[in-house]
């Protein structure tokens, strides 16, 4: 996992974010489930579940590109 250079893995990463954004990033990303299904079982709109995913996206990407995966 962390070899202790300051480098972490993309879990790691993850686990790091928000829960809401957490939740619903490894529900469409991992799980494989689509945005409509996400928004049905939170009882949320979908274009909020859209929302989420791309601001989740958004910090990970920054993370990576400060070199901390």
């Amino acid at each position: 996992m962390n070899s202790g250079s300051g480098n972490k893995t993309i879990a790691e990463l993850i686990s790091a974010l928000p829960e809401e954004e957490r939740l619903i990033l490894t529900l469409h990303l991992v799980n494989l489930v689509s945005t409509s299904e996400i928004a049905k079982k939170l009882g949320v709109p979908e274009r909020a579940v859209i929302s989420v995913i791309a601001s989740g996206k958004s910090r990970l990407i920054g993370l990576i590109s400060k070199g901390d995966l």
